[in-house]
């Protein structure tokens, strides 16, 4: 009776099913290999996001990364560039105006914003990612500006956002227009 169990099993162990996965001897993986598995390519998957792992009590993984857009270090690259921002550097450095001031990876900031120089690509660039992204939905410049705002100055923000804005064909089609149609407002007449 022993043996007929034991055979049972090494064919339930060794029987093929769909799902079954194998190792490289072509033996079949235990669900725990399988895991072990997983969780390993997990781990390399995400050191290429440069996330830092922690491993909890439980066993469970703990992943933290910071998402950044590329426009910053692009900001940052190209602010020496701009001769009106480095005038406002030099005069909050002479203690003429407190404006800006120079942050330690170089970028120019004004009261803790991105100061922006006065290029249009840069600008759109900001716009488009603000306005196009998927986590986004095309916000309303309201929306937009309260968000652009908290990372990001340039001189008439406000009013280049409600432009970006008014320019988008999806928030055309979707705006209401607030007009009354004209027409069959006169009373009819009584017969």
């Amino acid at each position: 009776m022993r043996t007929e169990l034991l055979e049972a099993e090494e064919k339930i162990s060794h029987s093929t099913y769909p799902d079954t996965s194998y190792n490289r001897e072509g033996e079949v993986k235990t669900s725990e290999e399988c895991l072990c598995d997983i969780r390993v390519s997990l781990l390399s998957e995400l050191r290429g996001f440069e996330a830092v792992v922690t491993v909890e009590e439980s066993g469970s993984l703990l992943a933290q990364f910071q998402v950044r857009s590329c426009l910053v270090a692009e900001i940052v690259r190209r602010s020496s560039e701009d001769s009106n921002l480095q005038k406002k550097l030099e005069k909050s450095k002479e203690r003429l105006e407190v404006e800006c001031e120079l942050r330690a990876d170089g970028a120019i900031v004004k009261q803790g914003r991105l100061c922006i120089l006065n290029t249009n690509e840069l600008k759109h660039a900001i716009l488009e990612e603000a306005y196009s992204s998927t986590y986004a939905m095309n916000p309303c410049s309201t929306k937009m500006y309260k968000t652009l705002k908290k990372t990001y100055w340039w001189p008439y923000l406000k009013q280049e956002i409600a432009e970006y804005v008014v320019k988008c064909l999806i928030c055309q089609q979707v705006i209401p227009v607030r007009q009354r149609p004209g027409g069959l407002f006169n009373p009819l007449p009584v017969p």
